[in-house]
């Protein structure tokens, strides 16, 4: 058989080899930071609840920083942090994004390998206090002889709740009656359903009880109790060590989410992360995001600092959740954070 007629029985199979390579690479064309399609990392984020409280997360995501970065994120809602950490632990979720009171929690208690803290996202608490009526001038003295739904006990909402009391001089216990027996997330149901004088509620619920004339932020707890490490991000030592690249990567996307919220007009960050919040117009995301905006609710990095960490064991002490105050470098990792304050 001459060349000529041996190359044209080859042409066909060349070129189907061409087009299946071709194929294979158009399917893992490289995304903007170099990580192909093929190789995304698989990370399962339990979040404690799904707010706009959160937008520097949600921005991460929407604006594609975690795929960047060559993560394929998987979020689930946890509703509550004692059931995020219950992931966590069980190896359901990768990362956990919650109070960080669970972990100094779970230290205590002599958990095997410890969850540590590596990135911190909000500064301030992200829940309003929410009256019946109108109250212009209110004052926390009002609270004196009245029902409030609040939180867990133990839970950053309800401890910083307290907290806010007690800088107010009122006794949790005898000043005013909490109901702590409702699940987290059905408080805005209850309050609209008749229970309790006040009610303390994260956005978007505050804000829909006011659509539905069915109640009035008349207080900022992120406001009145100052700056505290509200939410962080964590995971089992295990993992960190097992997956520090990954962390880092996580790490950067978040990053890039903080700095553009603090780049952005609410407006921006509304249409940003619309798609998180179907049921929301764009309208109430973005007065929802200037009402955090206005009380700086987001840092200008993810560090999470010793500062903040002293003030954490502070209110779980004061709320008496305290058994021992475990050392900083014990549940804080800054590395990661450190390095993407950096970029």
């Amino acid at each position: 058989m001459s060349f000529q007629s041996h190359f044209k029985k080859r042409v066909p199979a060349l070129l189907l080899l061409l087009t299946l390579l071709l194929a294979t690479l158009a399917g893992c064309a490289k995304n903007k930071e170099g990580a192909t399609e093929g190789s995304l990392e698989k990370v399962i984020l339990n979040e404690v609840a799904h707010s706009i409280f959160y937008a520097p997360m949600y921005v991460a995501m929407e604006e594609g920083y975690f795929k960047d970065a060559g993560i394929d994120l998987s979020l689930v809602t946890g509703f509550g942090a004692d059931k995020t950490m219950t992931a966590v632990l069980s190896g359901e979720a990768d990362i956990g994004f919650m109070g960080p009171e669970t972990t100094v929690y779970t230290y205590n208690e002599g958990a095997s390998d410890v969850v540590l803290n590596f990135a911190q996202l909000t500064q301030r608490a992200g829940n309003f206090l929410v009256a019946r009526e109108p109250m212009e001038n209110f004052k926390w003295s009002d609270l004196k002889g009245k029902s409030v739904l609040g939180g867990r006990a133990g839970g950053m909402p309800e401890m910083v709740f307290e907290f806010v009391l007690k800088k107010n001089n009122l006794n949790p216990t005898t000043d005013l009656s909490i109901d702590q027996s409702i699940d987290f997330g059905s408080t805005a149901a209850a309050f609209s359903g008749g229970q309790a004088d006040f009610t303390v509620e994260f956005e978007p619920s505050a804000t829909a009880l006011e659509k539905e004339n069915a109640g009035y932020v008349v207080a900022s707890l992120g406001i009145d109790s100052g700056y505290v490490p509200y939410t962080a991000f964590s995971a089992k030592e295990s993992y960190i060590q097992e997956h520090p690249d990954m962390i880092q990567a996580f790490t950067d996307a978040l990053q890039k989410g903080m700095q553009y919220v603090n780049d952005h007009t609410s407006e921006e960050i509304a249409a940003a992360i619309a798609p998180q919040f179907p049921d929301t117009d764009n309208e109430t995301i973005a007065t929802i995001v200037e009402r955090y905006q206005s009380q700086d609710t987001w840092k200008t990095d993810v560090i999470f600092t010793k500062d903040a960490y002293t003030l954490l064991l502070d209110i779980l002490d004061e709320s008496d959740q305290l058994t021992a105050r475990p050392e900083y470098d014990a549940l804080v990792n800054t590395t990661f954070a450190e390095q993407s304050a950096k970029q």
